[in-house]
């Protein structure tokens, strides 16, 4: 198991290594999310009962 002082070198580590020319390139590419997947009936379960609703 880590302990903080490990997770402390592993981010040193981690930063150390970085490329910056790397990181500058993924920055600019213009990457889009995927559309989120649509929901079947049994997934659309409302968190709020409509009949409580007061924003409508």
């Amino acid at each position: 198991m880590s302990t903080t002082d490990n997770d402390t070198s592993d981010i040193k580590k981690a930063a150390e290594q970085a490329d910056g020319q790397e990181i500058e390139k993924n920055l600019e590419d213009k990457k889009t999310a995927d559309a989120p997947e649509s929901l079947n009936p049994e997934e659309r379960t409302p968190f709020i009962d409509d009949e409580l609703r007061t924003d409508k």
